[in-house]
């Protein structure tokens, strides 16, 4: 029966990523497959590209789960807990690279909230007080929506004025920011402008540049994530960095434990992150 047991194993690993083509998909990825093939495991992979409708995220779970999976591997910023659960109850579960609690999954995940504040610290350190925070809603980005709002709050509670500016207003293209920086403009007085994202953040850098624009001279700029190819010293963003070599690792232990019979039961993990200080922020 053993014999039976063990010929029936595939020793695969499922992992569903959002968007394999952006540098947080794309680095979590690569560390699911580096420690997936540490503990005797390989992993396949469904992703989607750009935007990916929600109905199309749980119809790939059901694709890797049909596949054979002994796990699943969760990273997505959009899909709802309620559409991972049932996945959950049938194979062991980790939901990866965003804060989620719930008590029936595990997870692994930087603490976004603690980013946001921290990385709104650093901008209220250096003198800023009427800055403009570009926010999304949890619809759009889970992590982007707790780091966005861990943003505002911090800088109110220093004592900043904050310009709080919907992504959804203005097209959610982090390619296309013109209409928002212009609206920065035209409010007048803003010192500092804080992006979702180091890609959110490039769109910023790139409509200043068009204007004639410079950061840190004109408008300090800061990003979030902190990984390649945008943590650059070339580009010197402001960002707080993500350890996502970390919870790739914690991500994939834990699913294999729970696999393996060695899981204590569900845990959630939450990692620090580190500021980047990058050259796009400075005193005022």
């Amino acid at each position: 029966n053993a014999r039976g047991m063990s010929a029936h194993r595939t020793h695969t690993l499922g992992a569903f990523v959002r968007d394999a083509s952006t540098p947080f998909y794309g680095h979590l990825l690569t560390a699911f497959q580096l420690q997936a093939a540490a503990r005797g495991y390989r992993v396949v992979t469904a992703t989607g590209a750009g935007s990916f409708p929600v109905s199309e995220e749980r119809r790939a779970l059901e694709t890797l789960v049909s596949l054979r999976v002994e796990g699943l591997i969760v990273c997505s910023g959009a899909l709802p807990i309620d559409d991972v659960l049932p996945f959950a109850r049938r194979i062991p579960t980790v939901v990866s690279g965003r804060p989620e609690t719930d008590p029936a999954v595990s997870s692994a995940y930087c603490d976004e909230r603690g980013g946001g504040r921290g990385l709104a610290d650093h901008v209220a350190d250096l003198g800023h007080r009427r800055v403009a925070v570009l926010t999304v809603t949890p619809s759009g980005s889970l992590t982007q929506s707790a780091r966005t709002d861990a943003m505002v709050r911090r800088l109110r509670a220093r004592g900043a004025e904050v310009l709080r500016i919907r992504s959804e207003d203005h097209g959610a293209d982090p390619e296309d920011l013109d209409s928002f920086v212009e609206q920065v403009l035209r409010v007048g007085g803003v010192t500092a402008i804080m992006a979702p994202s180091d890609r959110w953040a490039v769109g910023v850098l790139e409509s200043m540049r068009r204007r004639g624009l410079r950061a840190p001279d004109d408008l300090s700029v800061t990003g979030y994530d902190g990984v390649a190819p945008l943590a650059t010293e070339m580009l010197g963003i402001t960002s707080w960095r993500q350890p996502l070599g970390l919870i790739g690792r914690l991500s994939v232990d834990d699913v294999v434990d729970q696999i393996d019979g060695r899981s204590t039961g569900v845990t959630h993990n939450a990692v620090d992150g580190t500021l980047v200080p990058g050259r796009t922020a400075a005193r005022v």
